[in-house]
Order: C-alpha cells, then sequence, then structure tokens
C-alpha cells in the first residue's frame, strides 16, 4: 500500500550522483511555514546540518526540510558549514523564502565534502514547486545502509488529520536525545510550543529506546512539521498517532540493523523510576554477549544476570527479588531443565525475541528495542569506506 504525505505537504525525490545511482536528495516543502519542531544529537561532533537545523528551527516554524544522503558532511570544518548553508539557500531561493525556513538533514560517511559540483546541479534543477506526494519516495530517498525503507503512518482519531512518518538507520544508533534521521508530518493544527512538547516526551519513549550498536551518530536528526490543514485535533489523540508512527518506525529501524536478523525487545519493570528501567533495558540490549547469544538462539540467562548486575549505581537492586524471563518462561530464579531449554532455544530461532526483568524496586517499567549481533554487522562496518 502507497503511503502519501498528509495535507499541505509536496516531495521532490532525485539523484544528484552524491555516490551512486540512487536517490541521494530529498526535499519535502509544505504549502506555506508551518509549526516545527526538532530534536538533536548531543554528539560533541555534530556536523553542520545539525547546527544549521538547530538555529533554524528555534523558532518553532519551517516550510520545507531537506536530506541529502550518503554523505554526512561531519568533520569538514568551514567548507562544510558554508556547502551547508549553500544548499539551504539553493533551496529557499528555488521555493522563495527565507534561509531560515529550511531544515536540513545529511547522513552517510564521515569526513568528506559534498560533491558540490554535483549537488549545485541537482539545485538548478529543483523544480520551484515540488508536487510529489508518496512518504514511501521520501523513505527511500533518505536512505543509505538501510535493506528496506522505513514509513508509518496514523489517523488522528476524532479528527480527519493524519501523522506519517519516515526514518532511516541501520548503524550507528544509540540516539541520544534525538533520533537517526527521522521526518514526521501532519496536517493537524498545533502551536509551536505544544508540538515541542509533545516530540520531546514521544522520541523519551521511542526513538531513544532504540539500540543497534550503542554508537550515537553525528547526525541525528528528528523533524516534525504541522502544516495545520486539517484542523484542530485533539491534543491527547494527536500525541497518541504520534507516538504510534514513532514508536512504529523506531521498532523498524532496530529490526533493519545492521547484519541484524533478529529484533530484540527488553521490557524492565516494577523498576524504583523510568530512569532505572530504561538504564537497565539498555544495559541489557547493548550487551555484545546478550546480542550474540540471542543470534545463536542460546538461552544462556547469564548473560541477562550480569547486564543487570553491572548497573552497580543502583544498590537497590536485590539479586534474591530479581525475576528474569525468555519470552514468558522464568529463567531465573526459577530453575529450569533440558526440556525448558529446548523450547526456549526453539522461541529464541524465531524473528523477534522477548527478555523480561522484573527489578522489584518499585513499579516503574521501560522497553526498548535492539537486534541480535551477526558477522554481517562486523564485516558491512569493517568495509564501509574502502
Amino acid at each position: 500500500m502507497t503511503i502519501s504525505l498528509p495535507q499541505g505537504f509536496r516531495a521532490h525525490v532525485t539523484n544528484v550522483g552524491i555516490k551512486d545511482t540512487t536517490d541521494d536528495f530529498t526535499l519535502v516543502v509544505a504549502d506555506a511555514p508551518c509549526a516545527a519542531a526538532g530534536l538533536f544529537t548531543q554528539s560533541r561532533f555534530a556536523g553542520p546540518s545539525v547546527l544549521v537545523s538547530r538555529e533554524h528551527v528555534a523558532d518553532g516554524k519551517a516550510l520545507g526540510v531537506v536530506v541529502i544522503s550518503k554523505n554526512a558532511n561531519v568533520a569538514t570544518g568551514e567548507e562544510g558549514m558554508n556547502n551547508a548553508r549553500e544548499v539551504v539557500a539553493g533551496v529557499a531561493r528555488t521555493i522563495g523564502c527565507n534561509d531560515n525556513e529550511i531544515l536540513i538533514a545529511s547522513t552517510g560517511v564521515i569526513g568528506r565534502q559534498y560533491p558540490m559540483d554535483k549537488v549545485r546541479a541537482g539545485l538548478a534543477a529543483l523544480p520551484a514547486q515540488p508536487q510529489g506526494t508518496s512518504a514511501d519516495s521520501v523513505a527511500k530517498g533518505i536512505m543509505t545502509t538501510d535493506t528496506v525503507s522505513k514509513v508509518a503512518q496514523c489517523e488522528v482519531a476524532g479528527s480527519g488529520a493524519r501523522v506519517v512518518g519516515v526514518a532511516k538507520g541501520v548503524g550507528m544508533i544509540e540516539p541520544n536525545m534525538a533520533t537517526l534521521i527521522a521526518l514526521i508530518f501532519t496536517d493537524a493544527e498545533i502551536s509551536s510550543p505544544d508540538l515541542q512538547t509533545m516530540f520531546q516526551r514521544v522520541i523519551s519513549r521511542t526513538f531513544n529506546c532504540v539500540s543497534v550498536d550503542t554508537d550515537t551518530s553525528t547526525s541525528d536528526t528528528a523533524i516534525v512539521l504541522a502544516s495545520g490543514k486539517a484542523g484542530k485535533a485533539d491534543l491527547a489523540a494527536l500525541e497518541t498517532a504520534l507516538f504510534d508512527v514513532a514508536l512504529s518506525l523506531a521498532k523498524q529501524v532496530a529490526r533493519d540493523g545492521e547484519g541484524a536478523e533478529k529484533l530484540i525487545e527488553v521490557c524492565v519493570d516494577n523498576a524504583r523510576d523510568y530512569e532505572q528501567a530504561k538504564t537497565v533495558a539498555k544495559a541489557i540490549v547493548n550487551s555484545p554477549l546478550v546480542k550474540t547469544a540471542v543470534h545463536g538462539a542460546d538461552p544462556n540467562w547469564g548473560r541477562v544476570a550480569m547486564a543487570v548486575g553491572k548497573c552497580s549505581q543502583y544498590t537497590d537492586i536485590d539479586q534474591g527479588t530479581v525475576i528474569i524471563r525468555f519470552g514468558t518462561q522464568e529463567v531465573y530464579p526459577r530453575q529450569i531443565g533440558a526440556d525448558d531449554l529446548s523450547a526456549l532455544s526453539t522461541y529464541m530461532k524465531g524473528s523477534d525475541v522477548r527478555i523480561h526483568v522484573d527489578l522489584n524496586t518499585g513499579t516503574e517499567s521501560a522497553t526498548v528495542w535492539g537486534c541480535d549481533l551477526t558477522a554481517g554487522y562486523v564485516r558491512i562496518n569493517a568495509d564501509y569506506t574502502t
């Protein structure tokens, strides 16, 4: 099923030759300046695209966003910053707006300048009024090493509004108050302050709960634009739709982790607070030993116990009251026999593996998502630039 952008948005997706012949230049514009919010990487090596977009979205308004894929334009100095601003200025000039109304994101190899001769040719061919309506095309245009495009949609209950999102990312993923590259669009009407607050809550419990390899990207960018074309919607209903779209995209990202064969979901509940639950869950999903055990369908619950135990800052965690489950099967403290181990191994051969830890330190919970660690991940990243 083809997913279209919400009312008030149009797209232009093309190839300008950044690296190969696949689409690498994506522009989504609104009919008029609209409410906007953004969250970005906390990396001290944040790229020019992040710095420019932080600056431009600060007033809570934007007309569009441009994404260049296959080149991150990170650690490229003053020249890289000038190039990012030139891209923004070129887009703004063509569609007839101020430079600060355009946001930019980049993704790909770090440390290489944009091939500006090719980028300038692409800007020269940019239509003044993009006509594309396919969110699927936008999702494909921002891909790098992704094996599949990632798109999701949801209707806002009680209104005619929709939320549509796209994302890319399969490696260098451990979001820190941001995410890979994610673009979310809605035709609901909402104020900029409400949108920013809502977006922060949603990102905290979706994209910030994803990890493929514990590495925070230099280019992480999450942007949401609201055209208002469908009129006002109940804020709670809008946040639910935004959450559902972001959660779907987050899981798609985790499932498509570089070399991944399995989605890992870790739920930690009965924790002292949300932070404790999330920290422990991330320790489990990020453990190379847990990830390789899941890959090998080995129900080695001792590795989960190890991951919980290394969260030594939480002195209220008592191994005598912790419960560990794979799927619905308790593996600790209950002693399991050979038949149970065989059944668990069969369960872990599936495409989805759930690990559940009950801390018994309180009443809060958190769920995070990741993937198994395979030889494919090593191979992709060993050969990435060569």
